[in-house]
C-alpha cells in the first residue's frame, strides 16, 4: 500500500479534524464492525478500516459539504477510488449508489453502531457486554428511543448486504463487544 494508505495516518487525519471525542468514538466503532465483515468476506482489513476511520472525518469542519468536500481532499491525498466512493455512499443520495461490497457495508454498519452506543448508553451498567440482542432489537423497534437513526437505513443495509437483520445486528453488537475497551463501551 502507497504511505496515504497506511492505518496511523487515518487515523491521526480523522483526529486533526474531528475535535469531538464522540464522533471519533463513531468512527472507531464503524472501522471495528468494518474489520469484523473484512473478516469475514475475506477482504482487506486495513483498507476498509480506513474507510471506516475517514468515513466522517469532515463532518464537524463542513457538515453542510459532508461527505463531498472530505471526498475531494482525500481524493487530492491520494486516496483510491474505491474508499472515495464507500464514503460517498454511505450518505445514501441517488448521485452515489454503493456498488461495492465494501461500499454496502460502510453504509449498514455507520447507523447501527450508532443504535448500538445509544443503547449501551441507557444500561444501568454502562456496558455493552451486558447488551443482548433482544434488548437491542426492542430500542430498534421503539422510534422515540435515539430519534435520529435512520431505522429504514439499517434495515435497507442489511438488505443490500443480502443478510437477515437480526443476524446482522448480532454481528455488529458482538464485533463491538470484542473491542469494548477501546471504544469506551466496557
Amino acid at each position: 500500500m502507497a504511505i496515504y494508505m497506511v492505518y496511523e495516518d487515518a487515523l491521526a487525519l480523522m483526529k486533526r479534524f474531528t475535535p469531538s471525542e464522540s464522533l471519533q468514538k463513531h468512527m472507531m466503532a464503524v472501522e471495528t464492525a468494518m474489520r469484523a465483515y473484512a473478516r469475514k468476506y475475506g477482504e482487506p482489513e486495513e483498507k476498509w478500516a480506513i474507510t471506516a476511520i475517514l468515513h466522517d472525518f469532515d463532518y464537524e469542519k463542513a457538515p453542510e459539504t459532508h461527505p463531498f468536500k472530505g471526498v475531494e481532499m482525500l481524493r487530492e491525498m491520494g486516496y483510491p477510488e474505491d474508499v472515495l466512493e464507500a464514503i460517498l455512499g454511505h450518505v445514501d443520495v441517488p448521485e452515489h449508489p454503493r456498488r461495492s461490497l465494501m461500499a454496502k457495508v460502510l453504509f449498514a454498519v455507520d447507523e447501527l453502531v450508532g443504535l448500538i452506543t445509544a443503547a449501551v448508553y441507557v444500561r444501568p451498567d454502562k456496558s455493552i457486554h451486558s447488551l443482548e440482542l433482544s434488548s437491542l432489537k426492542k430500542k430498534f423497534k421503539d422510534k422515540a428511543f435515539a430519534a435520529r437513526v435512520d431505522r429504514e437505513g439499517i434495515v435497507r443495509g442489511a438488505e443490500e448486504l443480502g443478510v437477515d437483520l437480526d443476524e446482522h445486528m448480532a454481528f455488529v453488537l458482538e464485533a463491538m463487544k470484542a473491542d469494548a475497551q477501546r471504544l469506551g463501551l466496557g
